[in-house]
């Protein structure tokens, strides 16, 4: 475990989680029926994890997810308030769960969960309330909740993210943005990368330089794929080449937390006044990821490809080992980027000499009209030396005239 200062705030979630498991356990406000059913059902949990996953010891990924349980489980000692589960009566839950749909039990912001599906699959209909003997009241009063999390999706445009960054002030806060909405990772895990989990190549069909990213199996989520993704966008690649290169091989790219992060993305999207499409919420870290699936499915990325990428398992189950390597090629999909971005600068260069032959036209409009002022102009100045000839004729033979009429 690395023991620097700019490492203490992540240095696993097992001392985070021991710590307070310890403090919830001996809790006085906590009733002691409760405390023994939380203490059975975290040594539970902790054999699950270890045996699921086929671990010898428990991984900062299990400890996260235990940390989970700690949250959930004071909110729900609240929502309970403090009886013994094992006392709790039909009415009890229902009036809980009732609440918490209708929106009447509020989160430190005072707001309603909106995770809900989280609890009620983690928690509810979890090995906790079976511990406690109320599994059939769960499942009757549940009925006809939800067991799967809503399929609506929050995102943001290309032009917004850019928007976004260029409003950070901070080099490394302007690299996180493009890192997420490139990669398209969980926060938290890019939040970890090193710099030897970036090696510079050059795209043999495009001869642009860009980066292969490094996706560790221990700084993933459980349910993500360990793979390595090639980057998109020049942005990305430029600011790594500057960023890395006074790096260690083994130092951590980013040296502040994930609230440090949460308040700089806040920040950029309170000046920007940025909104998340459809609905007009505010624009999150989670919400980059969605915006990248969102905007390569608009570049005609298949949707295997963008699973793919998101770490998410292809459609086939059959050819997931090879998939990272072979099934599934990074470079052609990113060569669709390429395409589309030339598909564009193509528009842009047809636009262009639209203007320049209107421009040329314009031109030559204006050519043609000149000539003919001048034509005219030149006709007129013929006329009136013509007609001021005649004059001084006239003026003259007047003045003869009269000179001659007095001499005679």
């Amino acid at each position: 475990m690395d023991s620097s200062p700019t490492m203490a705030w992540k240095s696993t979630y097992e001392k985070r989680y021991r710590k307070r498991v310890r403090k919830f356990l001996r809790d006085p406000y906590i009733c002691q029926e409760n405390r023994d059913l939380y203490r059975e059902f975290f040594e539970k949990q902790e054999y699950k994890l270890k045996r699921q996953n086929g671990l010898p010891e428990l991984d900062d990924g299990c400890y996260k997810t235990l940390y989970g349980y700690l949250i959930k489980f004071t909110n729900i000692n609240k929502w309970f308030k403090n009886k013994p589960l094992k006392h709790i009566t039909k009415e009890d839950f229902k009036r809980v769960y009732d609440a918490l749909e209708d929106g009447k039990i509020l989160n430190k912001q005072g707001r309603p969960f909106k995770d809900l599906t989280s609890y009620y699959n983690k928690i509810f209909r979890s090995k906790l309330f079976k511990l406690a003997g109320k599994h059939e009241i769960v499942q009757d009063v549940m009925e006809f909740a939800p067991t799967k999390k809503s399929d609506e999706v929050r995102f943001i445009e290309e032009k917004t993210v850019r928007t976004i960054i260029d409003v950070i002030g901070r080099f490394d806060g302007k690299l996180l943005v493009w890192l997420a909405f490139d990669i398209g990772e969980n926060i938290n895990s890019l939040l970890r990368l090193r710099k030897c989990d970036f090696t510079k190549i050059v795209n043999p069909e495009t001869k642009q330089e860009e980066y292969r990213v490094n996706l560790r199996r221990e700084i993933l989520k459980r349910s993500r794929t360990p793979r390595s993704e090639i980057t998109n966008y020049d942005e990305t690649v430029r600011l790594l080449t500057v960023y890395l290169q006074d790096l260690e091989p083994q130092e951590e790219l980013f040296k502040f937390c994930y609230s440090s992060a949460k308040q700089i993305l806040k920040r950029a999207v309170r000046i920007t006044k940025s909104k998340c499409l459809p609905n007009g919420e505010n624009v999150t870290w989670k919400d980059l990821r969605s915006s990248m699936a969102c905007d390569l499915l608009k570049k005609d990325w298949t949707t295997d490809e963008v699973n793919k990428r998101l770490g998410h398992k292809p459609s086939s189950d059959e050819i997931d080992k090879y998939v990272n390597f072979l099934a599934i090629d990074g470079r052609r999909s990113k060569s669709k980027i390429y395409q589309h971005n030339m598909s564009q600068l193509n528009g842009q260069l047809e636009e262009s000499k639209m203007r320049e032959k209107l421009y040329a036209q314009r031109m030559q409009e204006m050519q043609q009209k000149l000539e003919q002022m001048q034509e005219q102009q030149l006709k007129m100045f013929e006329t009136m030396e013509k007609v001021n000839v005649e004059k001084s004729r006239d003026l003259i033979e007047g003045v003869y005239r009269s000179l001659m009429s007095r001499s005679d």
